[in-house]
């Protein structure tokens, strides 16, 4: 066994173990199987609603791009636990501080880990969730095959592209916004020539230039972003001033400083604040190359200002993940600290960080593609936003990345996310035919939420301290 099959294999076990000792083993095996649950549910309503199935395929790809994205982004996690920065967390990928082990294989063997875990934890699943489509819509028998093939490509072209951004943004962030306005010109201007060089091009139309570029593209990126990437952030000796204090003097809510200390864990951990700008960013992007190629294959184009804020709005949990990456409800426990304190913290940093750069992007998408539905898109997105956050707080607490592999609690979210994102989905499919409707229906839909959202919000500082004096965080 050569030292990076069995670094691979130690990482999988450790990414097992990891997830087995939070959950449970049953628990957590279980995480695919409802995610299929979920993908059959979905693909079920589509075909009895006789919606576009080349809709439904698109968007599967979109979300295993996005999935990659985010694995891809692991690149600013690796870096972090390569320098022992994850709190009491200490990974394999650390060990290059004690053995003799290279940094970058580490790092590569730790981003093909988790191209292989989630590759068989979410794609898979979410493709057999297909098959309704197969019985009671259109889609021949063999696709689901093929389309297993192009997600799986669509991931690692997420996590090429990922990998590249972050690779470059280690060496110039600069570089990295200009190289990512490029991308996103491009592919709002030819969006049809962008979609045939990837994998969701070779499953509508199989050719082998497209398979060439849906296999190469990822691989060169990934390539490039690993040769880019900038392992050791230590600089000569310097000095700082005290952020802490100088944000406590401007910040309103700002009680005991949790505000400023969450802020300063966002802007401190690699990527910095910029990360909240790139993640909605490559959401924005990806959707607005699928808003315009869809006008090409399907006779309605949803509309853009509600499709993007439907969206962009649960993209914003990244930002919960960020906002919480560093803590822990045990860590307040000595000090005269309540949680909901850290819970209204974590909402006023997730208002100054989410909502601000989603609406920058709702307005961009109002500048590509008309302002007739952006209004709409604007009054959704911020309710939305709060009913994002406030199921997130409620289910998973300060460990959202953890617990939300936790099956029953990944099963709640993503049923409380699907009542209110495919309502929302549905009526910017219709959008075209019935503005006036449509627009008061939204705007109803999203108000509703956001008060259920804002009252799981108020209930989730109780609900956790209970279960922090229970001892019961992890179950």
């Amino acid at each position: 066994m050569t030292a990076v099959s069995y670094l691979l294999v130690e990482m999988l076990r450790e990414e097992w173990r990891m997830h087995a000792r939070l959950f449970g083993g049953w628990r957590f095996a279980l995480f695919p199987v409802v995610l299929a649950i979920l993908a059959v549910g979905t693909a079920t309503f589509f075909a009895v609603a006789g919606a576009s199935e080349q809709t439904l395929l698109a968007g599967l790809h979109v979300v295993t791009a996005l999935v990659g994205l985010q694995v891809g982004a692991i690149g600013l996690v690796g870096r972090d636990a390569l320098e022992n920065l994850l709190g009491d967390t200490t990974l394999l990928v650390y060990s290059a501080r004690t053995l003799p082990v290279d940094q970058r294989r580490l790092l590569l063997v730790f981003v093909l880990k988790d191209v292989i875990y989630y590759a068989v934890l979410f794609v898979a699943p979410v493709v057999v969730g297909t098959l309704p489509l197969v019985v009671l819509g259109d889609l021949p028998a063999g696709a689901p095959v093929r389309l297993l093939a192009t997600a799986w490509l669509a991931f690692v072209y997420g996590v090429g592209l990922s990998l590249l951004f972050v690779g470059l943004a280690t060496r110039a962030r600069l570089a990295a916004l200009v190289l990512a306005a490029g991308l996103l010109a491009v592919g709002l201007s030819r969006p049809t020539l962008v979609v045939a060089a990837t994998p969701y091009g070779l499953f509508v139309a199989p050719s082998p230039a497209r398979l060439a570029a849906a296999i190469v593209v990822p691989l060169a990126a990934g390539g490039l972003g690993f040769r880019l990437f900038a392992f050791d952030r230590r600089t000569p000796a310097r000095t700082a001033t005290n952020q802490l204090r100088t944000l406590g003097r401007w910040l309103p809510f700002n009680e005991q400083a949790l505000l400023s200390k969450s802020l300063l864990d966002v802007a401190r951990s690699s990527g910095g604040l910029w990360k909240v700008v790139f993640s909605q960013g490559v959401v924005f992007g990806v959707v607005a190359v699928l808003l315009g190629y869809l006008p090409s294959v399907v006779p309605v184009r949803p509309s853009p200002g509600l499709t993007l804020a439907a969206v962009l709005s649960l993209g914003a949990f990244t930002t919960y993940n960020w906002l919480c990456q560093y803590e822990d409800a045990d860590f307040f426990g000595p000090y005269p600290v309540t949680l909901s304190a850290v819970f209204r913290a974590k909402l006023f940093g997730f208002l100054l960080l989410a909502v601000p750069t989603g609406l920058f992007y709702l307005a961009l998408g109002g500048v590509v593609f008309g302002l007739d539905s952006l209004a709409v898109g604007a009054a959704v997105y911020l309710p939305v936003s709060v009913y994002v956050f406030g199921i997130t707080a409620y289910v998973a607490g300060l460990r959202p990345t953890e617990l939300l592999f936790d099956t029953p609690v990944f099963a709640g979210f993503s049923a409380a996310t699907m009542a209110v994102l495919l309502p929302l989905v549905v009526l910017a499919v219709v959008y075209p035919l019935a503005p006036q409707r449509v627009t008061l229906a939204a705007i109803a839909v999203a108000l509703l939420a956001g008060g259920v959202g804002y009252a799981l919000y108020r209930q989730a500082g109780p609900r956790w301290t209970a279960r922090a004096r229970a001892g019961d965080l992890d179950g």
